[in-house]
């Protein structure tokens, strides 16, 4: 599916920032850069600039990116864009905050929406604003709960949203009904839940009822619940938590029992596993991204259903996934260069075909009124939950120091689960850990 045609980029008053950098975009560990010799154009005069995108060399979605940049360029006459595959979201934060320190670093770069502050922190990136008068494209293209997390507090816009997601809650159709259950009727409610996973478990269909990943993006699903228990643990300041609310500690304590009695694996439970556990019949449910939407949609033999995660005293899922931003070491001429290319990239119809290739949500409603997405929808209408659930979604947590911070909070989910602390003197011993780094820098 070809949309080379389809953008036509807004008219821009570009607004120079103070400092411009030129740099050589490339380093050891990338591809030939296009730039060199102290100059953001390379041999042909174009404008070169590199994009990091957090997935491995020759990974699956390598062609796709490939594919669309490869669009931007044609239609964008004097940037040339190279992309660099830097392995996962960790690896491309670590790799770009190494490189970009040594002046050799992206001009553009996915990460994840969560490294704001950090990025902010250690003078990495630029607003937005700085780069451009005119972003009322961006304003009116994404959806809010998305754009809201590219933005700080004062509503300087950082970032635009890209891949971006929520959790959703798949359930395996086939095992529903050997189970004795309603396939067509998911759990609505943490009660239903605990009941679906019970039946499921007592009648052998499945060993598991229910996984939800603990590591790597544990604090994401624990936010999850915290949200459905009434509390939302991050205000967006970056500098405070509330993992000690009594709403967070039942969350919590609602995890725990899931495993205690035995509905879940005991102890942690992988991020990487949980899908393959899910597509081999290990567990009847599970919770995870929508970007995983595809893979299961590809790879499981058997009827699947995908629904919102379930309400307690309310429903709720935050946001994830990850953004474009454009890096301080940039020259001017590469800074618009960048935008230019995030914002070619984000247009409804790339962002409808992306939406397509991957199971990410499609950022916009105009992505979701477009031709290809309508007959996507129509013929898998899975597609949609994870849009509908932006009623009821937050920001994903993000602070100051965010690695070491999320680090401390899959510590301490690790800890309740196997049993090493109670949910209420685990949640409360986090936060007082979280705050002793946040305190800095609160007013």
């Amino acid at each position: 599916m070809s949309h080379r045609n389809a953008f036509s980029p807004p008219a821009r008053t570009i607004r120079p920032s103070a400092k411009a950098l030129s740099v050589l975009a490339a380093g050891a560990l990338l591809l030939t850069a296009c730039g060199g010799g102290g100059s953001s154009t390379n041999a042909d005069g174009d404008v070169a600039i590199t994009m990091y995108y957090p997935v491995a060399v020759g990974g699956p979605l390598t062609s796709v990116v490939d594919g669309l940049i490869g669009e931007c360029e044609d239609e964008n006459p004097g940037i040339a864009v190279e992309a660099v595959y830097a392995g996962s979201y960790a690896d491309t934060m670590t790799k770009a905050q190494t490189a970009a320190r040594s002046g050799d670093g992206p001009d553009l770069a996915v990460l994840l929406t969560t490294e704001l502050f950090t990025l902010q922190d250690q003078n990495l990136i630029v607003p937005l604003n700085d780069i451009s008068d005119d972003l009322g494209w961006a304003e009116d293209r994404f959806y809010e709960p998305f754009l809201k997390s590219g933005k700080d507090a004062e509503g300087t816009l950082w970032s635009i949203p890209f891949q971006r997601s929520t959790i959703v809650q798949y359930h395996n159709k086939e095992l529903f009904a050997e189970a004795g259950l309603d396939p067509e009727a998911p759990p609505a409610t943490w009660e239903e839940l605990s009941a679906a996973a019970k039946t499921i478990k007592d009648s052998g269909a499945a060993e598991y009822g229910i996984e939800i990943p603990s590591t790597q993006f544990g604090y994401w699903m624990f936010q999850a619940l915290a949200v459905q228990a009434g509390t939302e643990i991050t205000d967006g300041s970056g500098s405070q938590t509330r993992f000690d609310d009594p709403a967070a500690i039942e969350a919590m304590e609602y995890w725990k029992q899931l495993a205690d009695e035995g509905m879940m694996p005991s102890g942690t439970t992988e991020w990487a596993s949980t899908p393959e556990d899910f597509l081999q019949g290990r567990t009847a449910m599970m919770w995870t991204t929508t970007g995983n939407l595809t893979n299961v949609r590809t790879n499981a033999g058997f009827d699947f259903g995908v629904s919102q995660l379930p309400a307690n005293v309310q429903p709720g899922s935050p946001t994830g996934g990850g953004n474009l931003y454009v890096f301080e070491q940039a020259d001017d001429e590469q800074r618009e260069a960048a935008l230019t290319i995030a914002d070619c990239l984000t247009q409804p119809e790339r962002t409808a075909q992306w939406s397509i290739e991957t199971g990410y949500v499609a950022t916009g409603p105009e992505a979701w009124e477009t031709p290809e997405m309508k007959e996507y929808v129509t013929e898998f209408p899975q597609a949609e939950v994870a849009r509908e659930q932006l009623d009821n979604a937050v920001i994903e947590l993000s602070t100051h120091e965010n690695g070491r911070v999320v680090q401390m909070v899959n510590d301490a989910i690790a800890s309740v689960l196997t049993g090493q602390q109670e949910p209420e003197a685990g949640m409360k011993a986090l936060q007082e850990q979280i705050d002793g780094v946040l305190e800095t820098y609160r007013d």
